[in-house]
Protein backbone atom coordinates (compact mmCIF):
# COMPACT_ATOMS: atom_id res chain seq x y z
CA UNK A 1 0.00 0.00 0.00
CA UNK A 2 3.15 2.32 0.99
CA UNK A 3 4.60 2.04 -2.39
CA UNK A 4 0.94 2.68 -4.60
CA UNK A 5 0.85 6.28 -2.24
CA UNK A 6 4.76 6.67 -3.38
CA UNK A 7 4.16 5.85 -6.68
CA UNK A 8 1.16 8.12 -7.26
CA UNK A 9 2.66 11.56 -5.14
CA UNK A 10 5.16 10.88 -7.48
CA UNK A 11 3.22 11.59 -10.73
CA UNK A 12 1.67 13.96 -9.41
CA UNK A 13 4.70 15.66 -8.34
CA UNK A 14 6.39 15.38 -11.92
CA UNK A 15 2.93 16.30 -13.57
CA UNK A 16 2.65 19.50 -11.64
CA UNK A 17 6.41 20.01 -12.38
CA UNK A 18 5.92 19.95 -16.19
CA UNK A 19 2.95 22.17 -15.79
CA UNK A 20 4.24 24.88 -13.96
CA UNK A 21 7.59 24.88 -17.10
CA UNK A 22 5.98 23.79 -19.72
CA UNK A 23 2.94 24.73 -19.75
CA UNK A 24 0.80 27.26 -21.32
CA UNK A 25 2.19 31.10 -20.22
CA UNK A 26 -0.34 34.14 -20.67
CA UNK A 27 0.07 35.19 -24.12
CA UNK A 28 0.67 38.74 -25.02
CA UNK A 29 -2.39 41.01 -26.08
CA UNK A 30 -3.58 41.66 -29.58
CA UNK A 31 -2.56 44.72 -31.19
CA UNK A 32 -5.19 47.59 -30.51
CA UNK A 33 -6.06 50.66 -29.38
CA UNK A 34 -6.71 50.11 -25.60
CA UNK A 35 -5.38 47.70 -22.80
CA UNK A 36 -6.08 47.17 -19.36
CA UNK A 37 -3.26 46.31 -17.11
CA UNK A 38 -3.97 44.49 -13.48
CA UNK A 39 -1.07 45.14 -10.88
CA UNK A 40 -0.77 42.35 -8.63
CA UNK A 41 2.33 40.79 -8.10
CA UNK A 42 3.80 41.87 -11.19
CA UNK A 43 2.03 43.45 -14.13
CA UNK A 44 -0.63 41.07 -16.27
CA UNK A 45 0.02 41.43 -18.73
CA UNK A 46 3.23 41.88 -18.72
CA UNK A 47 3.47 41.67 -22.98
CA UNK A 48 1.43 43.96 -24.98
CA UNK A 49 1.71 44.16 -28.76
CA UNK A 50 0.87 47.81 -30.04
CA UNK A 51 0.52 48.73 -33.51
CA UNK A 52 3.12 51.15 -35.48
CA UNK A 53 2.85 54.68 -35.72
CA UNK A 54 -0.32 54.80 -33.89
CA UNK A 55 -0.73 55.70 -30.24
CA UNK A 56 -1.71 53.41 -27.58
CA UNK A 57 -3.92 54.04 -24.29
CA UNK A 58 -2.69 52.10 -21.38
CA UNK A 59 -5.21 51.71 -18.35
CA UNK A 60 -3.32 50.45 -14.96
CA UNK A 61 -5.50 48.99 -12.22
CA UNK A 62 -3.10 48.26 -8.49
CA UNK A 63 -4.82 45.88 -6.52
CA UNK A 64 -1.09 45.02 -4.97
CA UNK A 65 0.02 47.01 -1.52
CA UNK A 66 3.66 46.35 -2.12
CA UNK A 67 5.28 50.07 -1.75
CA UNK A 68 7.44 48.99 -5.46
CA UNK A 69 4.52 48.87 -7.62
CA UNK A 70 3.25 52.10 -6.48
CA UNK A 71 4.69 53.75 -9.95
CA UNK A 72 5.42 52.63 -13.10
CA UNK A 73 8.29 54.00 -15.43
CA UNK A 74 8.53 54.34 -19.20
CA UNK A 75 11.77 55.58 -19.49
CA UNK A 76 12.16 55.35 -23.14
CA UNK A 77 8.92 57.63 -23.36
CA UNK A 78 10.11 59.18 -19.93
CA UNK A 79 6.88 59.08 -18.22
CA UNK A 80 6.74 58.43 -14.60
CA UNK A 81 3.11 58.32 -13.23
CA UNK A 82 2.38 57.21 -9.23
CA UNK A 83 -0.41 54.07 -9.37
CA UNK A 84 -3.10 54.55 -6.18
CA UNK A 85 -4.59 51.60 -4.84
CA UNK A 86 -7.45 50.19 -6.55
CA UNK A 87 -7.78 53.19 -8.92
CA UNK A 88 -7.48 53.30 -12.53
CA UNK A 89 -4.80 55.16 -14.29
CA UNK A 90 -4.76 55.95 -17.85
CA UNK A 91 -1.42 56.46 -19.79
CA UNK A 92 -1.55 57.34 -22.92
CA UNK A 93 1.78 56.75 -25.16
CA UNK A 94 2.64 58.35 -28.24
CA UNK A 95 3.07 56.61 -31.80
CA UNK A 96 5.68 54.02 -31.09
CA UNK A 97 8.70 52.84 -33.46
CA UNK A 98 10.73 50.26 -31.55
CA UNK A 99 10.05 47.80 -28.69
CA UNK A 100 10.79 49.22 -25.27
CA UNK A 101 9.59 48.60 -21.37
CA UNK A 102 8.19 49.44 -18.31
CA UNK A 103 9.18 48.78 -14.80
CA UNK A 104 7.93 49.70 -11.27
CA UNK A 105 9.48 52.38 -9.34
CA UNK A 106 12.45 49.40 -7.89
CA UNK A 107 13.01 48.04 -11.06
CA UNK A 108 11.90 44.61 -9.78
CA UNK A 109 8.91 44.08 -12.07
CA UNK A 110 9.06 44.63 -15.68
CA UNK A 111 6.81 44.69 -18.54
CA UNK A 112 7.26 45.41 -22.35
CA UNK A 113 5.71 46.98 -25.19
CA UNK A 114 6.32 45.16 -28.76
CA UNK A 115 5.58 46.97 -31.70
CA UNK A 116 2.90 44.93 -34.25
Amino acid sequence: MDKIIVTITGLLSITGIYWFFFGKKEEAMDASDTWTITVEGGYKPNVIKIPKDKPATLTFIRKDANSCLEEVIFPDYKIKEYLPLNKEVTITLPAAHKTSGFHCGMSMFHGRIEVA
